[in-house]
């Protein structure tokens, strides 16, 4: 188990901004470890072009990134999910997809950046605050030893990250 390699899916409404970011920062940050994907269950299919000037002044390569339907993961030949993320902002009464089957999930929300208004300084800045967010949550997780721990509690340790004020990094 110790070479398993995590597949993970950052689910979200529309695929276009915050699970992409996740599927970035997951790639880079659990290189090795960790497979991520990301996908919507209305996918606007397109990627928020705010979404990919901030990957690219971050230095990812860009071309990963296209809004997908989760449905995608769902059909035969697609990855084996070890982990499923929701990623979508429930406080802004924002409904997120549930994901069937036997997964380990959790909700980690985070505001929607291609919903900020205001000037465009203010919402460039949206899309920095939720790369933020999300790479505290997926630093933690990261962390966790996942080879040595068990599934109850692993889960709670995934719940307290979605909970988690992403200032303190504790989990």
């Amino acid at each position: 188990m110790a070479d398993k390699v995590f597949n993970v899916l950052f689910l979200c409404t529309g695929n276009s901004a915050r699970s992409i970011l996740a599927e970035a920062i997951m790639n880079r940050v659990g290189q090795g470890r960790f497979k991520a994907y990301s996908a919507g269950s209305q996918p606007k299919g397109e990627v928020h072009p705010y979404t990919l000037d901030l990957l690219r002044q971050m230095n990812f390569d860009t071309g990963f990134a296209r809004s997908k339907d989760w449905d995608e993961f769902t059909l035969p030949g697609a990855p084996e999910l070890d982990f499923v993320f929701t990623v979508c902002d429930n406080a802004a009464n924002e409904s997120c997809p549930v994901w069937p089957g036997q997964p380990m999930t959790a909700h980690w929300g985070v505001p929607d950046p291609a919903a900020a208004e205001g000037t465009e300084a203010e919402k460039h800045l949206a899309f920095s605050e939720a790369y933020r967010m999300l790479n505290a949550r997926i630093s933690i997780f990261t962390s966790l030893p996942l080879q040595s721990i068990d599934r109850l509690a692993l889960q709670k340790r995934l719940d307290a990250i979605g909970r988690t004020s992403d200032m303190d990094g504790a989990a």
